[in-house]
């Protein structure tokens, strides 16, 4: 039986670290686009970023061999 602390983890790996790391910049790079009035760029990235990019960098699991 597993203890608390395995069942709780979240086994996120190198790939999905990758995938977050992506997501902030996409965020980053929207909010920044947003700072400078660009109204139809940004709220896209941003979108994209919270909407698509970080569920699935957190939801992903890669095959097991």
């Amino acid at each position: 039986m597993k203890n608390k602390e395995e069942k709780n983890k979240l086994h996120l790996n190198r790939i999905n670290f990758i995938l977050l790391l992506i997501a902030a910049i996409v965020l980053v790079a929207g909010y920044i686009i947003m700072s400078f009035n660009e109204i139809s760029l940004s709220p896209v990235l941003l979108v994209i970023a919270y909407a698509l990019i970080i569920p699935f960098a957190l939801l992903y699991q890669p095959k097991k061999k």
